[in-house]
């Protein structure tokens, strides 16, 4: 039997096997954490697409997550001022994508909690279908700088590339909707 995986004493925090000893202090380990402020956000984006080859096809970027790994996602972005919803949408989807588009109809809300270094932020996020009117796909009108590639990807096919389970939902929908009329 180790001593270090078994050591006595009061407070000792044993190794795990094969491990080195954990470095924990027991009397700071029930200490009360400082709550982090939250920050409310709001943004809007979506889908815009257009028909290609008797399909539809809606663009979509692939921007840096927080871990640095490539996600491709729906673009979206910040309100502006006194924006609506719907008007920061076309805004953000031209600006990532390239793609200037006219909102059909509402898609519906995502709601999630992120934290940060300072501070929790409760994210609010506006998503519309839009139809494509003109544009070349570039991402090199993006402000931030965030989005790193764009494709028309085709709607029926969004589930298998799209990173997020809600923004797949959304995709969904869609599908649904454009084909449905």
């Amino acid at each position: 039997m180790s001593t270090a995986a078994h050591p006595s004493g009061p407070g000792r925090v044993p190794a795990p096997p094969g491990g080195h000893p954990l470095r924990i202090d027991p009397s700071r380990a029930h200490r009360a954490h400082t709550a982090l402020p939250v920050v409310d956000e709001t943004s809007a984006g979506g889908l815009v697409v257009l028909q290609q080859d008797g399909h539809y096809a809606a663009a979509v970027i692939a921007r840096r997550n927080r871990a640095g790994r490539l996600e491709w996602c729906l673009p979206k972005g910040h309100l502006e001022g006194d924006e609506t919803p719907e008007q920061a949408a076309v805004r953000e989807i031209a600006e990532e994508t390239g793609i200037t588009g006219r909102v059909l109809r509402r898609l519906g809300v995502i709601d999630y909690w992120f934290s940060g270094e300072e501070h929790r932020v409760h994210k609010v996020v506006h998503h519309f279908l839009l139809g494509a009117l003109h544009g070349e796909l570039t991402v090199e009108n993006d402000p931030d700088g965030e989005a790193e590639d764009v494709e028309w990807v085709r709607v029926a096919d969004l589930s298998e590339r799209l990173a997020y389970p809600n923004e797949r939902r959304l995709a969904g929908m869609a599908l649904t909707v454009l084909t449905d009329g």
